[in-house]
């Protein structure tokens, strides 16, 4: 294949990737953003979500980077909330007073990792996204270079990030030493009809560097303390993009390389999925801070996903990639809305800040109640339906170890429904103590027009999300 041809393949990322370079000289001789540094951050990523959405499918640079309908269904997810999480970043820099320009650079880089992750056909391009993106969240979490919480997150990040960078190349390492590539179409054909203990091992190796990525248990001590720690936005964002791409990593790496090997690997992610459901569900239970109770709340989420990823199939992969759109729309808007909120000029992040919320603020408190029950998963809202698709596939599979995962998952949602309705108590039924403050105009509009998502109507206009999510799903498997 051609080098432009090759070009043509990787153009979301060359854009992004110019764009980064691009803003980086601007904001150096301007000195801080702008409304059009931050417009012109939100089009670069708009432009590489049509650039993936409009570009050819195929494979470039000898089978290292893969575009297809996979990889574009979560870049143009990835991109469009790295947008929402620099719009809800300038206006909270805007808010202090201090518009640093490298917020909006290092969204980018993010996503420029994210995408070249989701797109890899081999382990070299995987671990250069992973380590790319991983490097730009790691300083995006001590973003607040005065505030101790800060830098204490970035450091735990950056520490036990490094920990599973060690695990993730070991792995690979080994995958090599025994398939003799690095491509997964070369590593499948090396597994096909054998399960080398030397391949296995790498594997789980593998695995354990990826459960880092996404926060499964027992790999997931560093979520609480980082999502505490960085700002709110910020925290938006982690909790959005970064996921969806982990998740992706999962089923590229199992899916691509190791289809022949879903009796081995389904063993491991069922007992790491169930974990992470049961760690998020009661841990969850004794948090008060609302960024630590959705950190668990998002180790308990991405433990249905793993479900999902678990069944070795096109029905569970499906039911994860719509799983992970619509807890993005929940957790995103979630956020938001409760970056618009303080009392006295405080930023409100306890479950007790919110009492009596619904008299000050209505049309927040309703928004972050549909969230809320969403996320727990109760019908009618989107989030219901995402859970049933994940227990659905499971069930679906005749395999009495999914079939079991399945239920304990269900347990585990029944558990976790307690802390999301404390929260909804306290915004419906406590007294408040004091007025709110005037919310941020741009935070509140993210989160009502996330807010729609959650609620079923919606459902019927997006008639694209399924069959989407049935064609990327269709992609793997095929690299």
């Amino acid at each position: 294949m051609t080098f432009s041809a090759n070009l043509s393949l990787v153009l979301p990322e060359v854009i992004l990737a110019g764009s980064a370079l691009a803003l980086l000289v601007w904001g150096a001789f301007q000195g801080k953003a702008s409304p059009a540094f931050t417009l012109a951050s939100v089009l670069a990523l708009l432009a590489a979500a049509f650039a993936a959405v409009v570009g050819p499918h195929g494979h470039a640079f000898n089978g290292a980077y893969s575009a297809d309908a996979a990889s574009t269904y979560a870049k143009v997810a990835i991109f469009i909330s790295s947008a929402v999480g620099i719009v809800l970043g300038d206006r909270w820099l805007a808010q202090r007073g201090d518009q640093k320009f490298e917020y909006a650079v290092l969204i980018i880089l993010a996503a420029l990792g994210m995408g070249v992750t989701v797109s890899a056909g081999d382990l070299i391009s995987l671990y250069i996204g992973v380590e790319l993106q991983s490097l730009a969240l790691y300083v995006l979490a001590a973003f607040r270079r005065d505030d101790a919480k800060a830098s204490e997150a970035g450091l735990k990040y950056f520490v036990l990030g490094a920990l599973s960078s060690g695990l993730l190349l070991y792995g690979s390492s080994l995958i090599y030493g025994f398939a003799g590539s690095t491509r997964f179409t070369d590593i499948a054909a090396a597994a096909h009809g054998t399960h080398g203990v030397g391949l296995l091992f790498g594997l789980i190796f593998l695995i354990c560097g990826l459960a880092f990525k996404v926060s499964a248990a027992p790999f997931h001590m560093w979520t609480p303390d980082v999502y505490e720690g960085a700002p709110t936005p910020v925290v938006g964002f982690f909790a959005a993009a970064p996921k969806l791409a982990a998740m992706m990593m999962f089923a590229r790496v199992l899916g691509d390389a190791f289809p022949d090997s879903v009796g081995q690997w389904r063993q491991v992610l069922v007992i790491a999925a169930l974990i992470s459901v049961f760690v998020g569900a009661f841990a969850g239970l004794a948090q008060t801070n609302l960024k630590r109770l959705w950190a668990y709340s998002s180790i308990a989420n991405v433990g249905y996903a793993l479900l999902g990823v678990a069944t070795g199939g096109e029905t569970g992969l499906h039911a994860m990639l719509v799983f992970m759109i619509l807890y993005m729309v929940d957790v995103t808007g979630f956020f938001a809305c409760l970056q618009a909120l303080s009392r006295d000029g405080k930023p409100m992040e306890t479950v007790e800040d919110m009492a009596g919320l619904i008299k000050e603020r209505p049309g927040i408190a309703l928004a972050m109640t549909a969230f809320s029950l969403s996320a727990l998963g109760l019908p009618p809202f989107s989030g219901f339906w995402s859970k049933f698709y994940v227990f659905k596939a499971a069930l679906g599979t005749g395999d009495v170890l999914m079939q079991t995962a399945a239920v304990l998952g269900l347990v585990g949602s029944v558990v976790g429904a307690f802390y999301y309705l404390r929260l909804i108590k306290s915004m419906w039924f406590d007294a408040s103590k004091g007025s709110v403050d005037a919310p941020a105009p741009a935070a509140r509009a993210v989160g009502f027009a996330a807010a729609l998502f959650a609620f079923p109507v919606v459902l019927f206009a997006l008639v694209w999300l399924d069959p989407a999510a049935k064609a990327a799903a269709a992609a793997f498997g095929h690299a």
